[in-house]
């Protein structure tokens, strides 16, 4: 096998590998086993035709067609290994010449993973920040707890401010009905902001049975794009007016949320508040450390193929994360007035940096003999097998290598994390 290196721009380079027909014997011989354990040859059982035979009653030619997959990946393999150079995704390639007997030539276009020349990390400055919850958080959270305990109880009268309204709305512009804007059983705490500015206010002092029409405009930065800014005019039909009924804040409210009193109910409570302070406070940091090593660090130019793969990770991420929100993608989009690809594009600064901050971990890793261990991976394999107990497509996931493969990355960063506080924080 010989072969010849180009550099491309954007971090690819492309070879052109020459592999002569003695070095592509053992893949042409693979190829007609493989042929002949598929067609019926006269006089041989599946698979134990010979050579010559299969030769003779398909073609050389064929037997070459079957064999080149395996001819291109184990020359481009020796290939890059030859150059010592690291390579990822798949390889563009374009087969230049084939024909039984004769030199097997192909090119292949590849991206080069990006170098990495880390910052010296005593010039990096971060640093904690205490973790205080006091008083008023305690209280909040008290008093969540306490209205997710109301009663609501159908008065007669009218709405007041402590008060939630049921009404029937409709939704127009220009007389026209806004599509999706009929709510025929909308709920309004009108001691609550809504997400249009100045609802609520106009419900306060309604009675049930009473209707009123008014217009308002939506906020500039609504979700629905087609909404945004714009005057709407309203028609709504008061359903029922609710008081609410709060709880007080004592061991009996305490007994129903599972505490014995209102004092082990605040220490389970301050536990958590300090604990939930404590993670947003690490996320925090951990983002600033990243985010000022990748600023100060050297990269050699990023291949398309890498900001492109993390952009459609980024997509489908979004894409979870609104059907586990009950919102159809499809109706996002248009809301957005977006297609797939311009949403994809709008992570294009977001996935660089991402994929910055991997090349990152993975330097550090490498410098400083950062490894998973056996043990460490199958630590949180089992947890993810106590989280999803008995769960089929778990554990059949379980076993592919690609999930292992991502399993393991991601105990590496937790590594490389803790590494970069402890070699940055004061």
């Amino acid at each position: 096998m010989q072969h010849i290196l180009k550099q491309l721009p954007k971090s690819q380079i492309e070879l052109e590998v020459t592999v002569v027909p003695t070095d592509y014997t053992k893949e042409m011989e693979a190829a007609a086993g493989r042929l002949s354990q598929r067609a019926a040859i006269h006089g041989f059982r599946p698979g134990k035709a010979p050579y010559d035979i299969v030769k003779q009653s398909l073609g050389e030619i064929k037997i070459l067609e079957e064999a080149i997959q395996s001819i291109v990946e184990k020359n481009y393999h020796l290939a890059v290994t030859a150059e010592k150079m690291e390579t990822i995704g798949m390889p563009e390639i374009t087969i230049e010449k084939m024909a039984p007997g004769n030199d097997f030539v192909f090119k292949a276009i590849a991206a080069l993973l990006p170098t990495v020349k880390l910052t010296d990390f005593s010039k990096i400055d971060a640093k904690k920040k205490e973790v205080v919850v006091g008083d008023k958080e305690m209280n909040d959270v008290l008093e969540n707890l306490r209205k997710m305990q109301a009663m609501e109880v159908i008065k007669e009268g009218p709405a007041t401010k402590e008060d939630k309204v049921e009404v029937a709305m409709n939704m127009f512009i220009d007389k026209v009905g806004v599509e999706g804007g009929q709510a025929p059983k909308h709920q309004v705490y009108l001691s609550e902001g809504h997400y249009i500015p100045g609802f609520a206010d106009q419900l306060l002092g309604m009675k049930k049975g009473e209707e009123k029409e008014f217009s308002l405009k939506f906020p500039d930065e609504h979700y629905q794009k087609h909404l945004a800014g714009k005057n709407i005019d309203f028609h709504v039909k008061v359903n029922d007016v609710y008081s609410i009924e709060y709880p007080e804040i004592n061991d009996e409210l305490a007994v129903k949320l599972g505490q014995k009193s209102v004092e082990g109910l605040k220490e389970i409570l301050m536990t958590n508040l300090k604990q939930e302070a404590q993670n947003k406070e690490d996320q925090r940091i951990e983002a600033e450390l990243l985010e000022k090593v990748i600023l100060a660090s050297e990269f050699s130019e990023v291949p398309d193929v890498l900001v492109t793969s993390e952009k459609q990770k980024m997509f489908y991420e979004l894409k979870n994360s609104l059907q586990e929100q009950g919102i159809e993608f499809e109706k996002y989009m248009k809301d957005l007035k977006k297609t797939e690809a311009e949403i994809a594009d709008d992570f294009a600064e977001r996935a660089m940096t991402r994929v910055k901050a991997a090349l990152i971990s993975r330097q550090i890793a490498k410098e400083n003999n950062i490894k998973v261990e056996k043990d460490e991976l199958e630590k949180e394999i089992e947890a993810i097998r106590v989280t999803y107990k008995n769960d089929p497509k778990v554990e059949e996931a379980l076993k592919r290598p690609e999930v292992l493969d991502t399993l393991a990355a991601t105990i590496q960063n937790k590594k490389v994390v803790a590494w970069l506080k402890e070699k940055i924080l004061k």
